[in-house]
């Protein structure tokens, strides 16, 4: 089985912009459209709360025509267009899809921010984890979240083998990001930021890009837009990870980045599996 992960930072700007970045964006999803993933799993697609308008859905369809769409929204309270994940499916897979909340921090179960597969052997979930934002403003609320995050996906493995991808934001380790020591108190790089993700993969997970590369210096899948030569210089964060049930791990076969080219932002991930 092939799936690939993507934060593409507004799904909505992507499909009906004409900027260069969304064009960029577009070049993106074509050449995901010509892998054939399985399931192709996007983080951040800042819809509304209606989800896809009927504009977008023609032109993911014209882009993926082989492909279902799940779609989860932000919705009230939460902010409008913000967060939001879906899910691309082949058509001939038929998984049960659900909306899973997690009793977090107000209004986190309202941003739209895990959809989860079940399939006969295996759950595949999608999440845009919580950013923990400006001056750590939400990081406490975000240790909740990595609590209830991983007992939800202990809960799931206790039925099946699950399959976890999406931007978690967090760089696990120092070798996961260009700059630790400049970074040690920003989201995303926090003691308690770092040993939530520990304490997740402490509760039977695996990070299949070390599981198969091992310590691997200077391989990102984040670089800050703001920093016009973030992506030239290769000053990135790995903050976007395929994670499988330990049980499961022998049966991954490949997990690695996609070359997104100039554009700046996530860049895609894949993981292929023998299931």
């Amino acid at each position: 089985m092939k799936l690939i992960s993507w934060n593409i930072d507004s799904l909505n700007a992507a499909l009906t912009s004409d900027s260069n970045r969304a064009i960029m964006s577009r070049e993106v999803l074509i050449k995901l459209n010509a892998m054939q993933a399985d399931v192709l799993a996007i983080q951040e697609t800042k819809l509304s709360a209606k989800g896809p308008t009927k504009k977008h859905i023609e032109v993911i369809e014209e882009l993926f025509p082989a492909y279902n769409i799940a779609w989860r929204s932000s919705q009230e309270p939460a902010r409008k267009g913000y967060a939001g994940t879906m899910f691309l499916y082949k058509k001939e897979l038929e998984p049960i899809v659900s909306h899973p909340e997690l009793s977090c921090p107000h209004p986190m179960d309202a941003e739209g921010r895990i959809m989860t597969l079940e399939f006969d052997d295996f759950f595949l979930t999608n999440v845009y984890t919580p950013n923990a934002g400006n001056e750590l403003r939400r990081l406490d609320d975000r240790q909740v979240w990595d609590q209830k995050y991983a007992d939800y996906l202990a809960s799931l493995d206790q039925i099946k083998p699950v399959i976890a991808t999406g931007d978690f934001n967090v760089a696990h380790e120092e070798i996961d990001l260009a700059h630790p020591a400049n970074n040690h108190f920003s989201a995303g790089f926090t003691d308690e930021e770092r040993q939530g993700f520990t304490n997740l993969l402490n509760r039977g997970f695996v990070d299949t890009f070390r599981y198969l590369h091992g310590p691997v210096e200077g391989v990102y899948t984040w670089w800050a837009q703001r920093v016009k030569t973030s992506k030239i210089n290769n000053s990135g964060w790995r903050i976007d990870y395929f994670l499988v049930s330990e049980r499961i791990v022998e049966k991954v076969k490949k997990s690695e980045m996609i070359d997104s080219g100039d554009r700046q932002d996530h860049t895609p991930i894949l993981l292929e599996i023998d299931l």
